[in-house]
């Protein structure tokens, strides 16, 4: 009921502080800039309280801007229809296809079949399968696609002879908690792993004209995966929740009776496994190959859809006429997100271009006694528990200009601060309504509130060291 209640006043709210911030007497900036801003408010008001979905939030710059005079409508259009949204575009497409023919099923099942059958090494398996797999498609259903398989194992130790003892709680906890978290840690390591990163190539592209590829994001996104899924196994397994269970064969005799059911890989999972190895290499070698065949200029955006494409038209039975996916597949496509990010887009050029973030560089930089590497503590610490509390995507959309900003306030190369807080936008641990991967897992009934914000604490401190750290030294070297 309360969560109703505001709902109802951040809709009413929203359109009520826009109009009072351009009724303002004498303004705020300019009169662009005070246009943008107010519909920028209207915008936060709307994406905090969730007054209506944050996709619909986003089409407020498209539906206003062009009104009062802030933009033409051709400008705000193309924000929507940016490159890097046909880059997450194709790796949705992607995404929906391995989804289609289960080969993510059978990728996380072999991950856990190679780590062992010891329960440690069992949580482990999990993990490292949730991680790898959030890489490509999104967290939900990375979490949804491993939960079952999980509650299989631990329903196994419910009913064995010595029933569900204390150490089973924590082996069922310890998967539980390491599925939530290593789907969200998992899409850190790659672009189009998990949203706020698509955001912040997106802004910075289309406002800086700054480029970062596949590869260049690789090389500081999954150095942070690895060194954070450490960690989490360190924290849930060995320090806060460890099981002392000997050595079962009950992880083993579920890994392979799913796997048995899956049967061999069958036609349409290799071909979607061909198309999704020739998109990863080509994203990986890309600025290589650009160098070695100058006549055949790639692009990222231009590998997803090359491989989306393919998943369409290339034949899986040539005499029925059958392809990996029909287009009435694409039903199941976030295309809410899509919007989303040209909202954030546009937000962000209007920003710009009126002159807003500018405006927050020169008030910020007054600060001069603040250091650079305490700055970046706290916009890391804002970021990370704010994201515990709304939208990582609305959240990063809201902050990253902002960041910008601040940034050329004091002088500081863009990506050394925009990166490490885009990076903490996707480590929430703390509570269930988070992110879905909390709140599915919350649901299987083996979390409790106190055992994840227990858990989410320690995570969450640990990973602002973390990202600090790595950003610190291995951005400079990297860009």
């Amino acid at each position: 009921m309360a969560g109703s209640n505001i709902k109802k006043i951040g809709l009413l709210a929203g359109p009520l502080l826009c109009a009072a911030a351009l009724l303002l007497p004498g303004g705020m900036l300019s009169p662009d800039a005070d246009k943008v801003l107010a519909v920028a408010i209207w915008m936060v008001v709307w994406w905090i309280t969730e007054a209506v979905s944050i996709s619909v939030t986003a089409l407020l710059p498209l539906a206003f801007f062009p009104l009062l005079g802030v933009a033409d409508m051709k400008s705000v259009s193309a924000a929507y229809g940016n490159p890097i949204i046909f880059l997450f575009f194709g790796g949705f497409i992607i995404a929906l296809a391995m989804e289609k023919v289960q080969l993510h099923r059978r990728i996380a099942l072999k991950v856990i079949q190679l780590t062992g059958t010891s329960p440690d090494m069992v949580v482990l398996g999990f993990m490292i399968a949730t991680a790898l797999l959030s890489m490509w498609i999104s967290n939900t259903a990375t979490t949804l696609v491993m939960l079952p398989i999980a509650l299989s194992v631990v329903e196994m130790l419910q009913h064995d002879e010595d029933g569900f003892t204390s150490n089973d709680k924590n082996f069922a906890l310890s998967i539980m908690l390491g599925i939530a978290y290593a789907a969200n840690i998992g899409g850190v390591a790659t672009i189009i792993g998990t949203p706020p990163n698509m955001v912040l190539i997106g802004f910075l592209e289309a406002t800086y004209d700054i480029e970062i590829s596949f590869l260049q994001w690789m090389t500081i996104g999954l150095p942070f995966s690895i060194v954070m899924l450490a960690i989490l196994y360190v924290v849930l397994v060995k320090w806060l929740y460890p099981n002392r269970l000997q050595g079962r064969a009950s992880g083993k005799t579920v890994i392979e009776k799913e796997l048995s059911r899956l049967g061999v890989l069958n036609r349409e999972e290799k071909q979607v496994l061909a198309i999704f190895m020739l998109a990863m290499l080509l994203w990986i070698f890309r600025t290589q190959l650009n160098i070695w065949l100058p006549m055949i200029p790639l692009s990222d955006t231009g590998i997803s859809m090359l491989a989306g494409v393919l998943l369409f038209t290339l034949p899986l039975n040539w005499k029925k006429g059958s392809f990996i996916l029909d287009w009435e597949d694409t039903k199941k496509l976030p295309w809410g997100i899509l919007i989303l990010f040209g909202g954030g887009l546009a937000l962000a050029d209007s920003m710009s271009e009126s002159g807003i973030i500018d405006a927050i560089g020169s008030a910020i930089s007054s600060y001069s006694g603040l250091t650079e590497i305490f700055l970046l503590l706290i916009l890391v610490f804002v970021m990370l528990f704010m994201t515990e509390l709304m939208s990582n995507v609305a959240l990063v959309t809201i902050f990253i200009p902002v960041v910008a900003g601040i940034a050329g306030g004091f002088q500081i190369p863009l990506i050394e601060l925009l990166i490490p807080v885009t990076i903490a936008s996707s480590c929430a641990f703390m509570l269930p309504m988070a992110t879905p991967p909390n709140a599915i897992v919350f649901a299987s009934g083996h979390v409790k509130v106190n055992q994840m914000v227990k858990t989410g604490i320690y995570l969450n401190l640990l990973s602002v060291l973390v990202i600090v750290i790595l950003c610190k030294w291995l951005l400079p070297v990297i860009f």
